[in-house]
């Protein structure tokens, strides 16, 4: 599904270079390689604030814990999602108020997000899942009407620029309150292990975003708030740092590779192509088809058997997780999003896929499917 061996032996010696030198420092945590990171970050995902944490999902929970929110307080979020978008407010005792995708984009659907929202509803986490950007004007305007905070869950999107209806344009994680993403390997900016990190254009919540990431210290041995430990290791962002200056080639390559399929797999009718919407570019982090017509199961099998990985993107939505029994999953009827889980497959996508390898692919699909 994804090849980070090939791609670092194109960036080998900037990498080994790099890391060498963090090694030769002695300084594993924190310090001026991390910080030069997060500055970079910032000001590529043009955004005031970047902090760095452990991974995605101390990211999205260090998020609410700053914002104040509180057990019983409940949070708007897709159910069509990783489960870590979900677990993170679970884990405080928030509530879980699962709304419908639209079926087109795979983000959440801004017209559920406004009929969910009850006296108890304090937040909203908009998920740009696959690489494509949620309608995060919408979503904005209803935040602001009923006074919400939004929380973009950008794991899978970091790269990708929002158009306005104005003509402006924002990366995705730099829109919300707060942004949050994922430096895991298989990532569009990956790491080579754990890592995450929170965006956010606030000063005063950038400080206290900071304090609750370092055990809740406005300085050493200092603890204002109850906090976490939540680190991105110097070793990991000098190998980010470089790898962030290669960031929009990377998105290029998987953009070229998603042409190459849309192309080939054009009007097939049991084929629905990723849709990629006018408001945003899709940075393509999943490359993933709805399946009508033929089974989507038996198509992965088939893949298999042929020597082609294929993953399925989520075949469990959240609300019907054992874990949410007790938020009351099962109560909530999303038929769009039940209707998703049994169709979607992803296809492999990264940096160094060649045509060579995508035709291969692309034969065994049309293969099975034409049967």
């Amino acid at each position: 599904m994804v090849d980070t061996k090939t791609q670092y032996q194109k960036i080998k010696k900037e990498v080994d270079e790099a890391v060498i030198s963090v090694l030769e420092s002695s300084q594993f945590i924190g310090g001026k390689v991390v910080n030069d990171f997060a500055a970079n970050l910032a000001a590529y995902n043009q955004v005031k604030h970047v902090i760095p944490c452990a991974n995605g999902t101390d990211a999205l929970q260090i998020s609410m814990m700053a914002l104040g929110l509180q057990p019983g307080d409940e949070v708007i979020t897709p159910s069509f999602t990783y489960i870590a978008t979900v677990e993170a407010a679970a884990i405080l005792g928030l509530k879980p108020a699962f709304v419908e995708v639209d079926k087109q984009s795979f983000c959440i659907d801004p017209a559920a997000v406004e009929k969910a929202i009850t006296p108890k509803t304090k937040a909203i986490i908009p998920v740009h899942l696959y690489g494509h950007a949620a309608e995060m004007e919408k979503i904005m305007a209803i935040a602001k009407k009923h006074n919400l905070y939004v929380i973009e869950d950008n794991a899978q999107a970091i790269g990708s620029d929002y158009t306005f209806s104005n003509g402006t344009t924002k990366k995705t994680g730099s829109i919300g309150h707060i942004g949050c993403t994922s430096f895991y390997p298989s990532k569009n900016l990956g790491a080579y292990g754990d890592g995450g990190a929170i965006f956010t254009n606030d000063d005063t919540l950038a400080e206290k975003l900071k304090m609750i990431a370092a055990h809740g210290q406005s300085k050493r041995y200092y603890h204002d708030v109850v906090g976490c430990n939540s680190r991105l290791d110097a070793v990991q962002a000098a190998i980010l740092d470089i790898k962030l200056k290669h960031l929009d080639s990377y998105i290029a390559a998987r953009q070229k590779a998603a042409d190459f399929y849309d192309k080939a797999f054009a009007n097939h009718p049991k084929i629905t192509l990723p849709f990629r919407a006018a408001y945003g570019t899709h940075v393509f982090h999943q490359y993933t088809l709805i399946i009508e017509g033929a089974s989507r199961d038996a198509l992965h099998q088939y893949l298999a058997d042929n020597g082609v990985p294929s993953m399925i993107y989520y075949p469990v939505p959240c609300h019907k997780q054992k874990m949410f029994e007790a938020f009351g999953g099962a109560n909530f009827d999303l038929p769009d999003t039940d209707w998703l889980t049994e169709r979607v497959i992803s296809l492999p996508i990264h940096t160094e896929l060649d045509e060579e390898q995508q035709t291969f692919i692309i034969s065994k699909v049309i293969e099975f499917l034409n049967k």
